[in-house]
Protein backbone atom coordinates (compact mmCIF):
# COMPACT_ATOMS: atom_id res chain seq x y z
CA UNK A 1 0.00 0.00 0.00
CA UNK A 2 1.50 3.36 -0.94
CA UNK A 3 2.25 6.05 1.73
CA UNK A 4 -0.44 8.18 0.01
CA UNK A 5 -3.02 5.55 0.23
CA UNK A 6 -2.25 4.84 4.07
CA UNK A 7 -2.32 9.12 4.98
CA UNK A 8 -5.96 9.38 2.44
CA UNK A 9 -7.52 6.80 4.53
CA UNK A 10 -6.29 7.90 8.21
CA UNK A 11 -6.47 11.62 7.58
CA UNK A 12 -10.11 10.28 6.35
CA UNK A 13 -10.55 8.36 9.86
CA UNK A 14 -9.37 11.08 11.67
CA UNK A 15 -11.50 13.62 9.93
CA UNK A 16 -14.64 11.79 10.69
CA UNK A 17 -13.62 11.58 14.18
CA UNK A 18 -13.29 15.06 14.60
CA UNK A 19 -16.67 16.20 13.18
CA UNK A 20 -18.75 13.07 14.32
CA UNK A 21 -20.20 13.09 10.61
CA UNK A 22 -21.04 9.60 10.68
CA UNK A 23 -23.92 7.06 8.63
CA UNK A 24 -24.67 4.51 11.03
CA UNK A 25 -25.70 1.28 9.73
CA UNK A 26 -26.63 -2.54 11.21
CA UNK A 27 -25.12 -4.03 8.32
CA UNK A 28 -28.05 -2.37 6.41
CA UNK A 29 -29.03 1.34 6.71
CA UNK A 30 -29.50 2.65 10.47
CA UNK A 31 -32.93 4.42 10.40
CA UNK A 32 -35.33 3.10 8.39
CA UNK A 33 -38.99 3.95 9.19
CA UNK A 34 -41.54 0.89 9.50
CA UNK A 35 -44.52 3.14 8.50
CA UNK A 36 -43.62 4.42 5.63
CA UNK A 37 -43.76 2.19 3.06
CA UNK A 38 -45.74 3.38 0.38
CA UNK A 39 -46.56 2.59 -3.02
CA UNK A 40 -44.82 4.30 -6.08
CA UNK A 41 -48.41 3.43 -8.09
CA UNK A 42 -50.17 4.83 -5.07
CA UNK A 43 -51.65 8.23 -4.27
CA UNK A 44 -48.91 8.50 -1.73
CA UNK A 45 -46.32 9.41 -4.17
CA UNK A 46 -46.16 12.35 -6.90
CA UNK A 47 -43.92 13.53 -9.84
CA UNK A 48 -42.90 15.77 -12.33
CA UNK A 49 -41.10 14.09 -14.81
CA UNK A 50 -44.05 14.53 -17.21
CA UNK A 51 -46.06 17.21 -16.22
CA UNK A 52 -42.94 19.66 -17.03
CA UNK A 53 -42.16 17.94 -20.00
CA UNK A 54 -42.08 21.00 -22.27
CA UNK A 55 -39.95 22.82 -19.17
CA UNK A 56 -35.90 23.37 -20.49
CA UNK A 57 -35.02 22.32 -16.67
CA UNK A 58 -37.62 19.54 -16.62
CA UNK A 59 -35.87 16.05 -16.79
CA UNK A 60 -37.82 14.82 -19.43
CA UNK A 61 -38.10 18.26 -21.83
CA UNK A 62 -36.92 17.19 -24.98
CA UNK A 63 -33.32 19.15 -24.57
CA UNK A 64 -32.28 16.30 -21.68
CA UNK A 65 -33.76 13.75 -23.90
CA UNK A 66 -31.74 14.93 -26.95
CA UNK A 67 -28.53 15.21 -24.59
CA UNK A 68 -28.75 11.46 -23.17
CA UNK A 69 -29.65 10.27 -26.16
CA UNK A 70 -26.27 12.19 -27.64
CA UNK A 71 -23.86 10.82 -24.75
CA UNK A 72 -25.37 7.26 -25.21
CA UNK A 73 -24.03 7.37 -29.34
CA UNK A 74 -20.72 8.55 -28.07
CA UNK A 75 -20.11 5.65 -25.71
CA UNK A 76 -21.79 3.28 -28.12
CA UNK A 77 -19.68 4.46 -31.13
CA UNK A 78 -16.37 5.15 -29.17
CA UNK A 79 -15.81 3.62 -25.91
CA UNK A 80 -12.95 0.47 -25.71
CA UNK A 81 -14.99 -2.13 -23.64
CA UNK A 82 -18.01 -4.12 -23.58
CA UNK A 83 -21.14 -1.87 -22.79
CA UNK A 84 -23.59 -3.50 -19.80
CA UNK A 85 -27.22 -1.00 -20.89
CA UNK A 86 -28.86 -2.39 -17.55
CA UNK A 87 -26.47 -1.00 -15.49
CA UNK A 88 -26.10 2.14 -17.34
CA UNK A 89 -29.78 2.75 -16.93
CA UNK A 90 -29.07 1.87 -13.05
CA UNK A 91 -26.16 4.47 -12.89
CA UNK A 92 -28.28 7.22 -13.96
CA UNK A 93 -31.57 6.05 -11.56
CA UNK A 94 -28.89 6.29 -9.38
CA UNK A 95 -27.21 9.63 -10.18
CA UNK A 96 -30.43 11.43 -9.93
CA UNK A 97 -30.79 11.19 -6.16
CA UNK A 98 -26.88 11.30 -5.80
CA UNK A 99 -27.53 14.63 -7.14
CA UNK A 100 -29.68 15.83 -3.63
CA UNK A 101 -26.23 15.53 -1.79
CA UNK A 102 -27.93 13.88 1.25
CA UNK A 103 -26.32 10.60 1.96
CA UNK A 104 -29.68 9.34 3.37
CA UNK A 105 -31.52 9.42 0.22
CA UNK A 106 -30.81 6.72 -1.66
CA UNK A 107 -32.06 4.96 -5.20
CA UNK A 108 -32.28 0.61 -4.64
CA UNK A 109 -31.60 -1.54 -7.66
CA UNK A 110 -33.61 -4.32 -7.37
CA UNK A 111 -30.97 -7.05 -5.32
CA UNK A 112 -30.00 -4.06 -3.08
CA UNK A 113 -33.95 -3.32 -2.18
CA UNK A 114 -34.34 -6.82 -1.60
CA UNK A 115 -31.61 -6.72 0.91
CA UNK A 116 -32.34 -3.33 2.55
CA UNK A 117 -35.89 -4.37 3.00
CA UNK A 118 -34.76 -8.29 4.74
CA UNK A 119 -37.15 -7.97 7.86
CA UNK A 120 -35.63 -6.29 11.21
CA UNK A 121 -36.25 -9.42 12.88
CA UNK A 122 -32.94 -9.75 14.60
CA UNK A 123 -31.68 -12.20 12.24
CA UNK A 124 -29.48 -12.25 8.54
CA UNK A 125 -27.12 -13.95 7.19
CA UNK A 126 -23.65 -11.92 6.75
CA UNK A 127 -20.79 -11.20 8.92
CA UNK A 128 -21.72 -10.12 12.33
CA UNK A 129 -20.65 -6.54 12.80
CA UNK A 130 -22.01 -2.70 12.91
CA UNK A 131 -20.37 -0.64 10.73
CA UNK A 132 -20.93 3.04 9.87
CA UNK A 133 -19.85 5.61 6.46
CA UNK A 134 -18.36 8.56 7.39
CA UNK A 135 -20.69 11.20 5.23
CA UNK A 136 -17.89 13.47 4.12
CA UNK A 137 -14.97 11.34 3.54
CA UNK A 138 -16.80 7.85 2.84
CA UNK A 139 -14.88 5.32 5.05
CA UNK A 140 -16.47 2.93 6.15
CA UNK A 141 -15.45 1.68 9.78
CA UNK A 142 -16.30 -0.78 11.82
CA UNK A 143 -18.20 -0.11 15.13
CA UNK A 144 -18.18 -2.98 16.34
CA UNK A 145 -18.02 -6.78 15.93
CA UNK A 146 -21.35 -9.25 17.59
CA UNK A 147 -19.81 -10.94 20.22
CA UNK A 148 -19.15 -14.79 19.09
CA UNK A 149 -20.05 -14.08 15.34
CA UNK A 150 -18.09 -14.31 12.24
CA UNK A 151 -16.32 -11.23 12.31
CA UNK A 152 -15.33 -11.08 16.20
CA UNK A 153 -13.75 -14.62 15.28
CA UNK A 154 -11.50 -13.57 12.81
CA UNK A 155 -10.59 -10.87 14.92
CA UNK A 156 -11.74 -7.71 13.89
CA UNK A 157 -12.08 -4.67 16.21
CA UNK A 158 -13.93 -1.48 16.59
CA UNK A 159 -12.01 1.20 15.20
CA UNK A 160 -11.08 -1.22 11.64
CA UNK A 161 -11.58 0.81 8.54
CA UNK A 162 -13.06 -1.80 5.50
CA UNK A 163 -10.62 -1.16 3.00
CA UNK A 164 -11.51 -3.49 0.53
CA UNK A 165 -14.80 -6.27 -0.12
CA UNK A 166 -14.04 -8.79 -2.57
CA UNK A 167 -11.29 -7.03 -4.23
CA UNK A 168 -13.22 -3.31 -4.44
CA UNK A 169 -12.67 -0.42 -2.81
CA UNK A 170 -15.25 0.30 -0.55
CA UNK A 171 -14.46 4.01 0.27
CA UNK A 172 -17.15 6.62 -1.59
CA UNK A 173 -19.32 3.40 -2.31
CA UNK A 174 -23.10 3.92 -1.08
CA UNK A 175 -22.72 1.84 2.44
CA UNK A 176 -25.69 -0.45 1.45
CA UNK A 177 -23.95 -1.46 -1.51
CA UNK A 178 -21.07 -2.40 0.45
CA UNK A 179 -23.21 -4.25 3.13
CA UNK A 180 -24.77 -5.97 0.76
CA UNK A 181 -21.74 -7.22 -0.40
CA UNK A 182 -20.86 -8.71 2.86
CA UNK A 183 -24.09 -10.49 3.25
CA UNK A 184 -24.50 -13.23 1.34
CA UNK A 185 -25.77 -17.17 1.48
CA UNK A 186 -24.68 -19.34 4.46
CA UNK A 187 -21.11 -20.62 4.26
CA UNK A 188 -19.84 -18.93 1.67
CA UNK A 189 -17.41 -16.68 2.37
CA UNK A 190 -16.43 -12.90 1.98
CA UNK A 191 -12.98 -11.56 1.01
CA UNK A 192 -12.34 -8.11 3.32
CA UNK A 193 -9.36 -6.27 3.66
CA UNK A 194 -9.45 -3.62 6.62
CA UNK A 195 -6.84 -1.06 7.91
CA UNK A 196 -6.16 -1.07 11.09
CA UNK A 197 -4.22 1.70 13.36
CA UNK A 198 -0.57 0.85 13.81
CA UNK A 199 -0.23 -1.47 11.19
CA UNK A 200 1.93 -0.75 8.10
CA UNK A 201 -0.39 -2.44 5.64
CA UNK A 202 -3.89 -3.52 5.38
CA UNK A 203 -4.69 -7.08 7.01
CA UNK A 204 -6.60 -9.29 4.04
CA UNK A 205 -9.27 -11.51 5.99
CA UNK A 206 -11.93 -14.07 4.55
CA UNK A 207 -14.74 -14.58 6.59
CA UNK A 208 -17.32 -17.39 5.91
CA UNK A 209 -21.07 -16.27 6.46
CA UNK A 210 -23.31 -17.40 8.82
CA UNK A 211 -27.02 -16.57 10.04
CA UNK A 212 -26.36 -13.47 12.56
CA UNK A 213 -28.65 -13.05 15.64
CA UNK A 214 -28.49 -9.41 16.39
CA UNK A 215 -28.72 -8.82 20.15
CA UNK A 216 -31.09 -6.20 19.89
CA UNK A 217 -31.43 -6.76 24.46
CA UNK A 218 -28.92 -7.83 27.58
CA UNK A 219 -29.80 -7.55 30.65
CA UNK A 220 -29.05 -8.12 34.22
CA UNK A 221 -29.15 -7.14 37.68
CA UNK A 222 -26.07 -5.27 39.13
CA UNK A 223 -24.86 -5.11 42.40
CA UNK A 224 -27.34 -3.17 45.07
CA UNK A 225 -30.22 -3.87 42.98
CA UNK A 226 -29.22 -1.19 40.63
CA UNK A 227 -31.16 -3.11 36.56
CA UNK A 228 -28.71 -3.15 33.74
CA UNK A 229 -30.63 -2.84 30.06
CA UNK A 230 -28.30 -2.79 27.16
CA UNK A 231 -29.90 -2.14 23.67
CA UNK A 232 -28.01 -3.07 20.63
CA UNK A 233 -30.80 -0.98 18.10
CA UNK A 234 -34.57 -0.78 17.67
CA UNK A 235 -35.84 -3.97 15.54
CA UNK A 236 -39.10 -5.60 15.83
CA UNK A 237 -38.16 -7.65 18.71
CA UNK A 238 -36.57 -5.03 21.01
CA UNK A 239 -39.89 -3.54 22.13
CA UNK A 240 -41.83 -6.69 23.73
CA UNK A 241 -37.80 -7.85 24.90
CA UNK A 242 -37.18 -4.00 26.74
CA UNK A 243 -40.73 -4.40 28.69
CA UNK A 244 -40.11 -8.25 29.95
CA UNK A 245 -36.90 -6.90 31.42
CA UNK A 246 -38.15 -4.09 33.42
CA UNK A 247 -40.39 -7.17 34.48
CA UNK A 248 -38.18 -9.11 35.51
CA UNK A 249 -35.80 -6.63 37.15
CA UNK A 250 -38.81 -5.38 39.25
CA UNK A 251 -39.82 -8.68 40.09
CA UNK A 252 -35.67 -8.93 41.58
CA UNK A 253 -36.58 -5.72 43.69
CA UNK A 254 -34.59 -3.13 41.01
CA UNK A 255 -34.18 0.04 43.11
CA UNK A 256 -32.60 1.76 39.77
CA UNK A 257 -31.72 1.41 35.76
CA UNK A 258 -29.45 1.79 33.44
CA UNK A 259 -30.37 1.77 30.10
CA UNK A 260 -27.04 1.35 27.98
CA UNK A 261 -27.82 2.83 24.20
CA UNK A 262 -23.67 3.69 23.46
CA UNK A 263 -23.25 2.63 20.36
CA UNK A 264 -27.10 1.44 19.05
CA UNK A 265 -27.68 3.77 15.88
CA UNK A 266 -31.15 3.63 15.61
CA UNK A 267 -33.96 1.15 14.14
CA UNK A 268 -37.66 2.01 14.10
CA UNK A 269 -39.84 4.54 14.75
CA UNK A 270 -42.58 2.30 16.44
CA UNK A 271 -40.08 0.32 18.44
CA UNK A 272 -38.79 3.47 20.28
CA UNK A 273 -42.29 4.68 20.55
CA UNK A 274 -43.59 1.95 22.45
CA UNK A 275 -40.59 1.31 24.58
CA UNK A 276 -40.82 5.04 25.27
CA UNK A 277 -44.64 4.85 26.05
CA UNK A 278 -43.22 2.32 29.11
CA UNK A 279 -41.11 4.92 30.87
CA UNK A 280 -43.06 8.91 30.25
CA UNK A 281 -45.95 10.65 31.54
CA UNK A 282 -48.58 10.95 29.78
CA UNK A 283 -48.06 13.30 27.03
CA UNK A 284 -45.85 13.68 23.77
CA UNK A 285 -43.04 11.43 22.77
CA UNK A 286 -42.03 13.09 19.12
CA UNK A 287 -43.01 14.76 16.44
CA UNK A 288 -42.42 15.44 12.88
CA UNK A 289 -42.10 18.01 10.31
CA UNK A 290 -41.84 18.34 6.99
CA UNK A 291 -40.39 20.79 4.42
CA UNK A 292 -43.16 23.33 4.57
CA UNK A 293 -43.24 23.80 8.15
CA UNK A 294 -46.35 21.46 8.53
CA UNK A 295 -46.57 19.19 11.64
CA UNK A 296 -46.68 15.44 9.65
CA UNK A 297 -46.89 13.17 12.67
CA UNK A 298 -47.05 13.20 16.33
CA UNK A 299 -46.75 10.05 18.99
CA UNK A 300 -47.82 10.83 22.13
CA UNK A 301 -47.74 8.07 25.89
CA UNK A 302 -50.46 7.06 26.73
CA UNK A 303 -49.57 6.74 30.71
CA UNK A 304 -50.87 3.30 31.28
CA UNK A 305 -47.43 2.81 32.60
CA UNK A 306 -44.70 4.72 33.45
CA UNK A 307 -41.14 4.88 35.38
CA UNK A 308 -40.53 6.55 38.56
CA UNK A 309 -37.57 4.78 39.81
CA UNK A 310 -33.78 6.44 39.35
CA UNK A 311 -32.42 6.17 35.85
CA UNK A 312 -29.78 7.14 33.69
CA UNK A 313 -29.36 6.24 29.97
CA UNK A 314 -25.64 6.29 28.54
CA UNK A 315 -25.14 7.54 24.82
CA UNK A 316 -21.87 8.29 22.98
CA UNK A 317 -21.50 9.29 19.51
CA UNK A 318 -22.32 6.57 18.28
CA UNK A 319 -25.94 6.85 19.42
CA UNK A 320 -28.18 7.50 16.95
CA UNK A 321 -31.87 8.69 15.67
CA UNK A 322 -34.33 6.05 17.53
CA UNK A 323 -31.41 6.20 20.29
CA UNK A 324 -31.63 10.22 20.37
CA UNK A 325 -35.53 9.92 20.00
CA UNK A 326 -35.22 7.84 22.82
CA UNK A 327 -32.74 9.65 24.88
CA UNK A 328 -34.29 13.28 24.24
CA UNK A 329 -37.61 12.06 25.39
CA UNK A 330 -36.13 10.88 28.72
CA UNK A 331 -34.12 14.54 28.94
CA UNK A 332 -37.11 16.26 27.87
CA UNK A 333 -39.20 14.98 30.63
CA UNK A 334 -36.52 14.90 33.19
CA UNK A 335 -37.39 11.46 34.40
CA UNK A 336 -33.46 10.46 34.07
CA UNK A 337 -29.58 11.53 33.58
CA UNK A 338 -28.40 11.33 30.50
CA UNK A 339 -24.25 10.59 30.53
CA UNK A 340 -21.62 10.10 28.43
CA UNK A 341 -20.75 12.00 25.54
CA UNK A 342 -22.75 13.83 23.00
CA UNK A 343 -24.72 11.60 20.22
CA UNK A 344 -24.46 11.19 17.29
CA UNK A 345 -27.01 13.69 15.64
CA UNK A 346 -29.50 12.25 13.21
CA UNK A 347 -32.83 14.31 13.60
CA UNK A 348 -34.59 13.49 10.13
CA UNK A 349 -36.62 10.76 8.98
CA UNK A 350 -36.43 8.96 5.41
CA UNK A 351 -39.26 7.06 3.92
CA UNK A 352 -38.81 4.29 1.91
CA UNK A 353 -40.65 3.59 -1.55
CA UNK A 354 -40.77 0.53 -3.43
CA UNK A 355 -41.02 1.02 -7.12
CA UNK A 356 -43.15 -1.15 -9.37
CA UNK A 357 -39.63 -3.26 -10.96
CA UNK A 358 -39.00 -4.50 -7.49
CA UNK A 359 -36.17 -1.65 -6.86
CA UNK A 360 -37.05 1.32 -4.29
CA UNK A 361 -36.09 4.44 -3.45
CA UNK A 362 -35.32 6.14 0.30
CA UNK A 363 -35.80 9.72 0.46
CA UNK A 364 -35.91 12.36 3.02
CA UNK A 365 -38.87 13.59 3.97
CA UNK A 366 -39.15 15.44 7.06
CA UNK A 367 -37.21 16.23 10.41
CA UNK A 368 -37.89 15.36 14.02
CA UNK A 369 -38.37 16.96 16.96
CA UNK A 370 -38.07 15.86 20.73
CA UNK A 371 -41.44 16.54 23.21
CA UNK A 372 -39.29 20.15 24.05
CA UNK A 373 -39.12 20.96 20.46
CA UNK A 374 -35.64 20.45 19.90
CA UNK A 375 -33.94 19.20 16.48
CA UNK A 376 -30.82 17.80 16.73
CA UNK A 377 -29.88 16.78 13.47
CA UNK A 378 -25.70 17.74 13.29
CA UNK A 379 -25.87 18.80 16.72
CA UNK A 380 -26.61 15.83 18.90
CA UNK A 381 -28.03 15.20 22.35
CA UNK A 382 -25.67 16.87 25.02
CA UNK A 383 -25.29 14.82 27.95
CA UNK A 384 -26.42 16.20 31.58
CA UNK A 385 -23.35 14.15 32.76
CA UNK A 386 -19.82 13.93 30.83
CA UNK A 387 -17.87 11.08 30.66
CA UNK A 388 -15.28 10.21 28.43
CA UNK A 389 -14.84 5.89 27.87
CA UNK A 390 -11.26 5.61 28.80
CA UNK A 391 -9.00 5.29 25.79
CA UNK A 392 -7.80 1.87 26.66
CA UNK A 393 -11.24 0.58 26.02
CA UNK A 394 -11.91 1.83 22.88
CA UNK A 395 -10.87 -1.18 21.04
CA UNK A 396 -12.35 -3.73 23.17
CA UNK A 397 -15.18 -5.27 22.01
CA UNK A 398 -16.22 -6.98 25.20
CA UNK A 399 -15.52 -4.19 28.34
CA UNK A 400 -15.91 -5.55 31.88
CA UNK A 401 -18.35 -4.09 33.59
CA UNK A 402 -16.17 -3.72 36.79
CA UNK A 403 -13.41 -1.54 34.51
CA UNK A 404 -16.14 0.51 32.37
CA UNK A 405 -15.79 3.82 34.09
CA UNK A 406 -19.18 5.42 32.03
CA UNK A 407 -20.87 2.55 33.38
CA UNK A 408 -19.58 2.67 36.68
CA UNK A 409 -19.94 6.32 37.19
CA UNK A 410 -23.99 5.79 35.90
CA UNK A 411 -24.12 3.32 39.32
CA UNK A 412 -22.66 6.06 41.05
CA UNK A 413 -25.77 8.30 40.12
CA UNK A 414 -28.16 5.38 41.05
CA UNK A 415 -26.58 4.73 43.92
CA UNK A 416 -27.04 8.29 45.58
CA UNK A 417 -30.34 8.81 44.07
CA UNK A 418 -31.66 5.58 45.65
CA UNK A 419 -30.40 6.64 48.83
CA UNK A 420 -32.22 9.42 49.38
Amino acid sequence: MTAFMKNRYFQGMLVGLLVSALFFSVLFAGYVRNNSIQSAEGNNVSTNLTTEADSDNSLMSKAVKSKLNRIKSIIDTYYLDEIDEDKMVEGMYKGLVSSLKDPYSVYYTKDEFAALMESSSGSYCGIGAYVSQDVKTGVITIVKPFEGGPAYEVGILPGDIIYKVSGEEATGKDLSEIVSKMKGEEGTTVDLEIIRAGESEPIKLTIERRTVEVPTISYEMLDNKVGYIQIAEFDEVTGPQFRSAITDLDNQGMKGLVIDLRNNPGGLLDTVCDMLDRMLPEGLIVYTEDKNGTRTEEVKSTAEESFDKPLVVMINGNSASASEVFAGAIQDYGIGTILGTTSFGKGIVQSVIPLSDGSGVKVTVSKYYTPKGRNIHEIGIEPDVVVELKDKLKTKVVIDKSEDNQLQEAIKIINEKSSK
